[in-house]
């Protein structure tokens, strides 16, 4: 039994899974605080299954890039799971989650030649992205990039790139290449880690509980307010 938790944007959710499959998926009411939903979600999710915390074999969490806090609410909870039932901790690639997510649901022929680009909102006009082959492999490493009109053309230019989560919904009305492809809208779920996760753990790559973090790729700036008068 593998217990996948997903906190990285506005979505918090938590998914049970084994090896072969979902078993269960929980989501909290959008707009509700991750902090507040995300143990009561889990909760419900074992008790539902008869699952006890001794009883899972790893943890996966949603590791980022994402939401400050929301990634440290996840990982926070995660840790204390893996800790308290002795259990190892898996850190998903919150894009590569969404990589996989998307082909579950969108299989794409090896062969396509088709490039899957999965982005996160950062703010402004920059988004948290990486880019995938149509298999789920990696071509282009976890990167944070300001958008303009020629963002991602020399990919364009050689074939069809498919844009979901978040962030690509800003992105739509600047990149007006006739090969981009929105997919939109596009949600993030905890069994999207259900793949990423059982190999990892038939790989036995596991985190460091004690030390483990957040992949942040951005540090987080807290802004002071100005005052309203000289």
């Amino acid at each position: 039994m593998i217990l996948c938790i997903e906190t990285a944007t506005e979505v918090c959710s938590a998914a049970l899974c084994d090896q072969a499959r979902v078993i269960s998926v929980r989501e909290a009411p959008q707009g509700e605080s991750h902090a507040a939903q995300l143990t009561v979600i889990i909760g419900t999710l074992l008790e539902e299954a008869s699952v006890t915390a001794s009883d899972l074999e790893t943890v996966a969490v949603s590791k980022g890039p994402g939401s400050y806090t929301g990634l440290r609410i996840a990982v926070s909870v995660a840790k204390g799971i893996a800790y308290g039932a002795g259990i190892p901790l898996i850190g998903i690639n919150t894009l590569e989650a969404m990589c996989h997510g998307y082909l579950a649901s969108n299989p794409l022929p090896p062969s396509s030649g088709t490039l899957l680009c999965p982005m996160i909102d950062a703010r402004r006009m920059e988004v948290y992205n990486a880019v995938f082959r149509s298999d789920g492999t990696t071509i282009r490493e976890t990167s944070a990039d300001i958008i303009n009109e020629t963002s991602y053309s020399e990919m364009l230019e050689t074939g069809k790139v498919i844009f979901f989560g978040n962030g690509a919904e800003k992105c739509r009305e600047i990149i007006r290449h006739p090969n981009a492809i929105f997919e939109i809208p596009f949600s993030l779920s905890a069994s999207y880690l259900h793949i990423p996760a059982v190999r990892a753990l038939h790989d036995k790559q596991f985190e460091d509980v004690a030390y483990f973090e957040p992949y942040y790729l951005k540090e987080f700036i807290a802004t002071v307010p100005g005052k309203l008068f000289p």
